[in-house]
């Protein structure tokens, strides 16, 4: 070999990370598809091809990308390490200091070290089974005497070969969240930033590269998460010279205030854990591997997802006893498994403007306290759950009044309200203990299965008053964690719901501490067939709410029929959103076959592997879910709206297995749905007995899909014979 510098592979799901450990700093040859087991030769030629050319105007030397690129490297694009030592220098060298290779576990740790500053940062690479790549970093002041070093970003990056032109990332706002874009990756830097204190409603979400092109089912794709709840960035970056061998960069990481991360000697900084994944197959093949490796972890939710009912959009903050003794009689009736209590059950809060803090039950309302609606619910054999949003608080609450010292804001000013509300510190001590024991005295005193823990306001603004005014969202961040992760060991069997205004905190951070999220506050179905979709593209349908709502949906006014609702809802953790009582009996009758379907399917559509089908119709969704060894498969064909084209034409099923045999049936368990046209023939026997039928003809060539009403939807249930 040219080289006598260590090269170290990570393998895994069909995913490869090549690194030559070269001093002073190593050096990334390769990420993406799994090269197998390379001989001497061809890790040679490996290395050798990986030497840039020296261009014209740059350094004598060429460049390399490294794991931790800065200027000491010449890179002149975006470094991974940014920070200034207190009244000093910018400026640090990190040379390689050590190394750990762990085979079997898939874990590479580079160690490098700034000697004149005496700082240390460790690069942790860990690649599962599953091919995601995940990638954490810590820096470490051990430096003698009084150095501090304020740490700027610590952003992970790895390099996309030169097909990778176009990126696809996202955006959104409350009652739209995930909304797609798409463009060119152009020369300079694609930098997104959420400043909201949270991962937020216009999170880039995930950022992805790919071949031109790409789609569901085709196209090569790298992509990258930030597992992290707070400010976040993300970059594609391309410079004109390169990055090294490669054209472009990827990165992600914590989105750092000023002064935010002071690191003392003996303190370090623990980047949060970022992600990056690489397909062959498109974005399915993204998906796939991070449900995978969701679905693997301990905390993952066993037991069946269980229908749920929230109160909000059936009573709001009217929390009247009899009224909602009614609805659980109903939601028990149809087939409904928990009942979650929202907003308006505790003191003084009997609209938005007042009560956030004191988490105590309101006696005017509840004289009795919740036993006699937990009873009710029980007594039906169903889970009860309460609504909480426990890092807020509305300044007329005795807390707020008690307390303005644990307010997170300014030491001169609350500033601006949102929706009534402030922050509260949760970094503070007291205030920690505070809501943490409120919290975990309700959850034992009512046996409480399930808490919908909400965050509805950005963070502004958001200093820690107990220390010096310092920029507190991080703090504020990890204090979240700590309390989530003590609730959970205190009350090992009770479930927790990530809601923020909707969608706004949908992030592997979070996911490790809670078992499902909030896709959107809005339950049209044109809206959430989108939503849905695109939130699916990071984590599993059972971990997603997804509710049927009223009839005119109560965010955009617009009416859908309850066929259509019931199957958009069908694809993640189902529920209802809606008062049962309104329903006539017809409609209560479709809602108890509904639940009944769910209850059938659920174990397929929360273990099976997410497909989508590419369409030229825009207006047209094809979402899919095939068990993982491919005998069974249940489809949803949706129609968004009206489109120039007549007929669909022949419409692949993706995932199917072309050597097996397939029965499909129409299952119309969710009620009569609306054709624009007769029927193709084949889904008229479908619709009768069944229709047999080929994985190789139902997947390769596809079958003609019938032409929906707009706001209509039909479900396509196959199983092999």
């Amino acid at each position: 070999m040219n080289t006598t510098n260590p090269i170290i592979t990570l393998r895994g799901g069909g995913t490869a990370l090549i690194v030559e450990l070269a001093h002073p700093r190593p050096r990334i040859i390769h990420w993406g598809a799994d090269l197998g087991d390379l001989g001497a030769s061809d890790l040679d030629a490996l290395v050798t091809s990986a030497d840039p050319s020296a261009t014209h105007n740059s350094t004598d030397e060429p460049r390399d990308l490294t794991i931790l690129p800065t200027e000491a490297d010449a890179w002149s694009g975006t470094p991974a390490i940014e920070g200034v030592v207190r009244d000093g220098s910018p400026y640090a060298r990190f040379v390689l200091a050590s190394h750990r290779f762990d085979e079997a576990a898939g874990e590479l740790d580079v160690t490098l070290r700034d000697e004149r500053n005496g700082l240390v940062a460790t690069v942790r690479y860990r690649l599962d089974r599953f091919g995601v790549l995940d990638v954490g970093t810590t820096v470490a002041n051990e430096s003698d005497g009084e150095m501090v070093y304020d740490v700027g970003a610590v952003t992970a990056l790895l390099p996309l070969p030169d097909r990778a032109t176009e990126y696809l990332d996202f955006t959104g706002k409350w009652s739209r969240e995930r909304s797609p874009q798409r463009g060119a990756i152009d020369l300079g830097t694609r930098l997104r930033e959420s400043r909201r204190g949270r991962s937020s409603l216009d999170s880039p979400y995930l950022l992805i590269a790919g071949t031109h092109g790409f789609d569901f089912r085709n196209g090569e794709v790298w992509a990258v998460h930030a597992g992290w709840s707070g400010n976040q960035r993300y970059l594609v970056e391309q410079l004109p010279e390169g990055a090294g061998v490669f054209r472009s960069i990827l990165g992600a990481g914590e989105l750092l205030l000023p002064g935010e991360v002071g690191l003392r000697p003996g303190e370090c900084y623990q980047a949060p854990e970022v992600s990056f994944i690489w397909s062959n197959a498109g974005l399915d093949g993204l998906s796939g591997a991070l449900h995978r490796k969701l679905r693997a972890r301990d905390t993952h939710p066993r037991s069946p997802r269980p229908l749920t009912l929230n109160t909000w959009e059936a009573v709001y903050f009217d929390h009247d006893l009899a009224t909602l003794e009614r609805l659980v009689d109903a939601a028990s009736r149809v087939g409904v498994e928990r009942i979650v209590l929202d907003d308006g059950w505790f003191a003084g809060r009997r609209n938005d403007t007042n009560g956030l803090g004191d988490w105590i039950v309101d006696t005017e309302v509840w004289p009795d306290g919740l036993w006699p609606l937990v009873d009710a619910v029980r007594e039906k054999g169903m889970q009860f759950g309460l609504w909480f949003e426990p890092e807020m608080v509305n300044l007329g609450s005795r807390l707020a009044q008690e307390h303005p010292d644990w307010i997170l804001a300014p030491s001169d000013g609350v500033g601006a309200a949102i929706r009534h509300q402030y922050v509260l510190n949760l970094a503070h001590p007291d205030a920690w203990e505070h809501i943490l024991g409120r919290i975990d005295a309700l959850v034992a005193e009512y046996g409480i299965d399930y808490i919908k823990w909400d965050h509805n306001r950005e963070l502004h603004e958001a200093a820690l008053r107990n220390d010096r005014d310092r920029a507190g969202v991080h703090e504020q961040t990890l204090a979240l964690y700590r309390m989530l992760d003590e609730l959970k060991r205190r009350h090992p069997a009770l479930e927790i719901e990530s809601c923020a205004s909707g969608g706004g905190r949908v992030d592997l951070g979070i996911l490790a501490r809670t078992d499902r999220v909030w896709a959107s506050d809005c339950n049209d179905p044109v809206e959430r067939q989108n939503i849905q979709r695109w939130t699916a593209q990071l984590i599993p349908l059972e971990l997603i709410g997804s509710h049927v709502g009223a009839e005119e949906s109560h965010t955009t006014h617009r009416v859908t029929a309850l066929s259509f609702r019931l199957a958009t809802a069908l694809f993640g953790h189902a529920g209802i959103e809606a008062d049962l009582t309104r329903l006539s009996r017809e409609e209560l009758d479709t809602v108890t076959a509904f639940a009944a379907l769910y209850k059938e399917l659920r174990p397929l559509l929360h273990s099976g592997d997410l497909v989508r089908g590419d369409l030229a119709d825009q207006e047209s969704v094809l979402t899919g879910v095939v068990s993982t060894d491919r005998s069974e498969a249940v489809f949803s064909w949706a129609r968004l709206g009206t489109s120039a084209p007549a007929q669909s034409g022949r419409v692949r099923l993706p995932g199917l297995d072309p050597d097996r045999g397939y029965r499909i049936r129409v299952r119309d368990e969710i009620g009569r749905t609306s054709l624009h046209e007769n029927p193709p023939a084949w889904l008229v026997q479908a619709a009768g007995d069944g229709f047999s039928v080929s994985g190789r003809v139902a997947g390769g060539a596809g079958l003609p899909l019938p032409t929906l009403d707009a706001q209509q939807a039909i479900l396509i249930h196959l199983t092999s014979h």
